[in-house]
């Protein structure tokens, strides 16, 4: 028999927060207490299921992004970080304002760490007029920890985290799942048994308050935050700890939802549905009929192929992919959780990390979203920001990845928009384990090398015959392209694809016109190959490790692994800055953690415009 439920605490009552019946329709008063700005004039946004995720970067570093690089290459949509205010941590076990503090939310007021209301609200702004939509990751399981031993935040709003108060919603103790309440059947409060839906749905998920999403006073409140976001002109969610509320509960709140403003349609959902669980009703298809769901599985699989050399096995998508149809899958390489705890590949694994994402761009499943985050060498560490927090501007030379802008990776989202209407896969070559070639009907080719020498092969590319460009080299650009030319004679094309590469061509990027008088911008980074002939004992690798952070930045236990397939050559590749003078050196470390450098002086060169060897012999 269910408990009798908790009364809402009276000072909510007093301030006339109740609302009965069902959800509350959109607030003429938003919940930083602002009226609603008119929706934007619809626009026309880029027909492209491609989104940037631009985790954590501040509102003016995503509307330069969406204006200078997304729009114009072509991006469907830009993902961004939780805007709500939060909570404001000086001072933790993992640093002062770790990354996570954009996960704990006080009030849904747009006061955040990342920009304020109107900062938001012009990024919207540019975004749509750089034909660019805006997904918001939105944090609606829960609000800031209990567990919290401070109550300061980003907008000056107060709550009591013991108390379960936060009054700027307002939410008091009536509203949150607490232990043996009815919902929540366990004596802590806390998840213990992961395949238990009850328990995942309506118990805390590591000490966080988590909303008692079946009171309509709750829905019509989470409701009210995303229709101020709709209102704004947000085009769609990442709803974040998805798995965590229940489908129905989640389903009366989307239903309440308004149509975007600039296209008119309903919002975007994508749900994180972390996987692992037994139980059929915890997994991603069983979430399926209120959005897509996130590709955590796909991106494992991708880790596994890609650092295994077994390209070919990628001919057809198998069950490790397979968290949902594509047609319901938000495909990704890596996400912010994913590339700390290691189950995906990151930036910190190179050559391997973007081919990755070439791949994802040309294999027709899922919708892709490319991500950048910040660099970091602990788990919880803040991305770059000021001494109260507030995050600084994405520097892409100083602390952020920028893999998004880089030439290779607009071309491929220009390939990807071009190949849309193809049919599935064809002409699928594996000219070695780790060297595949495919096409997508008679619109793209792509060829992907993730060897550590260059391959020639001839391949049928389903194209017709002409001198293609190649974009990986070439990007973007409007009357040519200044890539690589490729010439397609009789529908085969012999390639060369560089060590650790890829060339892709498509029917609308061809070679000629005037490419060699387009301005082109030299790439942001290249991927070099580090050879050392080094001979070990059993239990020793040899990693490369450097003066920058893509090699460690001369710490041992972030240098970069080689490997050793050619025995006694280790080999590895790196993505590095372009046009940097850097320092390196090798080291070998055994199963036990002890490290030993080689002698001599550091090695160094200047990376240039085009990938470099280097040919090495351990001192």
């Amino acid at each position: 028999m269910q408990r009798a439920r908790i009364p809402r605490r009276l000072s909510l009552l007093a301030a006339g927060a109740l609302v009965l019946g069902g959800l509350a329709p959109a607030a003429a008063l938003l919940p930083d207490g602002t009226a609603s700005a008119a929706p934007s004039a619809r626009a026309a946004l880029n027909a492209s299921d491609v989104t940037a995720n631009l985790w954590e970067w501040n509102w003016p570093s995503v509307a330069d992004a969406c204006t200078d690089h997304l729009g114009p290459a072509g991006y469907g949509a830009v993902q961004v970080a939780p805007p709500a205010e939060s909570v404001s941590l000086a001072g933790t076990n993992e640093g002062a304002h770790p990354w996570w503090e954009v996960y704990q939310p006080v009030s849904y007021g747009l006061t955040s760490r990342l920009g304020d209301r109107a900062g938001f609200a012009a990024m919207v702004s540019a975004c749509h007029n750089a034909g660019v939509r805006v997904y918001v990751d939105a944090v609606i399981n829960h609000m800031a920890g209990h567990n919290n031993t401070v109550n300061t935040t980003y907008g000056g709003s107060t709550f009591d985290p013991t108390g379960f108060t936060y009054p700027a919603v307002p939410y008091g103790y009536g509203d949150f799942h607490h232990a043996d309440d009815g919902y929540c059947n366990d004596d802590d409060a806390g998840i213990d048994d992961w395949n238990d839906k009850s328990e995942v749905q309506n118990c805390e998920l590591v000490s966080l308050s988590d909303l008692e999403t079946q009171s309509s006073y709750v829905r019509g409140k989470i409701a009210g935050y995303l229709n101020d976001l709709i209102g704004l002109g947000v085009d769609g969610f990442r709803v974040d700890a998805a798995k965590h509320i229940d489908q129905d509960d989640f389903a009366a709140i989307k239903n309440a939802l308004n149509d975007t403003a600039a296209e008119g349609k309903r919002p975007y959902i994508a749900q994180e549905i972390f996987p692992g669980a037994s139980n059929p009703e915890l997994r991603a298809t069983a979430f399926t009929r209120n959005g897509d769901v996130l590709g955590f599985a796909y991106a494992m699989g991708l880790k596994a192929q890609f650092q295994n050399g077994t390209l070919a096995n990628l001919s057809g998508i198998p069950s490790w992919s397979l968290d949902a149809d594509g047609s319901q899958t938000y495909a990704m390489v890596t996400n912010h959780d994913t590339e700390r705890d290691g189950s995906t590949l990151s930036y910190k694994n190179g050559g391997d990390y973007t081919l990755a994402n070439y791949f994802m761009l040309a294999y027709p499943y899922g919708k892709p979203a490319v991500y950048d985050g910040f660099t970091w060498s602990s788990k919880g560490q803040s991305p770059p920001a000021d001494s109260r927090g507030f995050v600084t501007g994405a520097d892409c030379s100083a602390g952020w990845q920028c893999i998004t802008r880089s030439t290779g990776m607009k071309g491929m989202v220009g390939w990807r928009n071009a190949t849309a209407s193809a049919p599935a896969v064809s002409n699928f070559t594996a000219t070695a384990g780790d060297v595949i070639g495919f096409s997508r009907g008679s619109r793209g080719w792509i060829g992907l090398n993730d060897s550590s020498g260059p391959s020639t092969a001839a391949y049928r590319t389903g194209l017709a015959d002409g001198v293609y460009c190649d974009v990986v080299t070439g990007g973007t650009g409007s009357g040519g392209c200044a890539g690589t030319a490729v010439t397609v004679s009789g529908g085969t094309a012999t390639v060369t694809i560089p060590a650790g590469g890829a060339v892709a061509i498509h029917a609308d990027a061809r070679s000629g016109g005037s490419p060699t008088s387009q301005p082109t911008s030299p790439p942001e980074t290249v991927t070099d190959t580090f050879n050392v002939h080094a001979t070990t004992t059993w239990g020793t690798s040899v990693h490369v490790v450097g003066d920058i952070p893509a090699l460690g930045s001369w710490d041992p236990a972030k240098a970069v692994r080689l490997s050793p397939a050619n025995y006694p050559a280790w080999s590895g590749r790196v993505t590095l800055p372009a046009g940097t003078r850097i320092e390196y050196k090798y080291l070998k470390k055994t199963d036990a953690g002890a490290v030993t450098w080689e002698d001599g002086a550091n090695r160094s060169y200047t990376t240039g415009t085009a990938s470099h060897t280097a040919n090495d012999t351990w001192r």
